[in-house]
């Protein structure tokens, strides 16, 4: 019987949490042996082929993103269990920033971001391993706003509003700007805290994207990344998405942005957001797949999800598994395309219960083929 979700990911998030208030920079991830063939090579035909189903044996290491790291920690325990229970899987939650720098510096088998690699990031990538690397979305998320605001249950914001109160241009929560989306609601006269990011985090990036699309002030003054300067003076840093949760949490009048899983399992209550069309939307599985329908998605899998309308929610995004083309041993490859096919089509059941979108049919296809592409040069 599969285990109980919920609890799994409790116990993940108190132990992230207990490890967010250790402090100090993330634990960097060991690097992995020289590759080397392995001893344990596939112990019979695959399924494709009409034979049984290939077993594997070895370790595969990876590190990254905590926006996702839920259901990555879900998808391995699971394949790990019931699947290939002679591969061990171990995904560090650094945050995307480190994650992109371990695997630049082959220090793990793959990364986890948030934000696709830029162009200079690739660029590094291709001389460090003399192949370029594929990037191979697995899920949409939602970046949710999560706030601390005693008797406030509901709350509307808009893209140009938020902007205003990361740009520490709105201070307190009665501010004519917010009450005028909050008809009805008693808006105390309370400061507002902006609670963010202080590592490298594809969150981040999401989430600036997001901001510098609806306001040119934070386009012209900020700008997008996994790391930015932020301006408003009262505000609080917290690593990966639990710190930032924990933030939001310890300090009243509290707003920051955190992965939808993160406020639903915590109990921190998420604002509405006014999407492209002037709708009032709140995050939800369903709003997060509608905020991907029809977006465009060029050859290289690299892309943002903006100008979002109609019934889906405007600030999400998706998440990246990081591969190399060349340079594993024939085992570290196989049982890394085992897994990520596995993920990408026996994971969706497993998502929708974590509050991850898959990322649909077609995507998939796209993304099965970057999978083929692994360990190909």
């Amino acid at each position: 019987m599969r285990k109980n979700l919920h609890v799994l990911f409790a116990t993940f998030v108190l132990a992230s949490l207990i490890l967010a208030a250790c402090g100090g920079a993330a634990t960097e991830a060991p690097a992995p042996a020289e590759p080397a063939e392995s001893a344990a090579e596939p112990t019979a035909a695959p399924a494709e082929s009409g034979g049984e189903t290939t077993m594997y044996s070895g370790e595969l290491l990876g590190a990254g993103a905590s926006f996702p790291a839920p259901i990555y920690l879900e998808w391995i325990a699971e394949y790990t269990s019931n699947v290939q229970p002679d591969v061990s899987i171990n995904y560090q939650s650094i945050g995307s920033g480190g994650g992109v720098e371990q695997f630049i510096g082959q220090q793990t088998d793959f990364g986890g971001s948030d934000a696709f690699l830029t162009d200079e990031e690739l660029a590094a990538a291709t001389e460090a391993r003399g192949c370029e690397p594929v990037h191979i979305p697995t899920v949409f998320g939602a970046v949710a706003v999560g706030y601390n605001l005693e008797g406030i249950d509901s709350l509307t914001l808009s893209g140009p509003v938020l902007a205003d109160i990361f740009l520490g241009d709105i201070t307190s929560w009665d501010d004519p700007a917010i009450a005028e989306l909050n008809s009805g609601v008693s808006l105390p006269s309370e400061d507002i805290i902006v609670a963010h990011r202080s590592d490298g985090s594809g969150t981040t990036s999401i989430f600036t994207t997001y901001l510098s699309s609806v306001s040119d002030q934070w386009k012209n003054e900020v700008g997008k990344g996994k790391e930015v300067e932020w301006p408003a003076k009262n505000s609080v840093g917290g690593e990966k998405n639990d710190g930032v949760t924990a933030q939001i949490q310890q300090n009243p009048g509290a707003v920051g942005y955190i992965e939808l899983s993160y406020a639903l399992t915590n109990g921190v209550p998420v604002a509405d957001m006014v999407n492209e069309d002037g709708n009032a939307i709140t995050p939800t599985l369903e709003s997060t797949a509608a905020a991907a329908d029809g977006i465009t998605i060029p050859d290289n899998l690299r892309f943002n999800i903006l100008g979002v309308g109609g019934q889906g929610y405007p600030i999400a995004g998706a998440t990246w598994i990081l591969a190399w083309t060349c340079g594993y041993d024939d085992n570290t490859a196989a049982m890394l395309k085992d897994y990520l096919t596995w993920t990408l089509t026996q994971g969706d059941d497993l998502a929708k219960e974590l509050l991850y979108s898959p990322i649909g049919d077609s995507l998939q296809a796209r993304a099965l083929e970057k999978v083929d592409m692994i360990n190909s040069k």
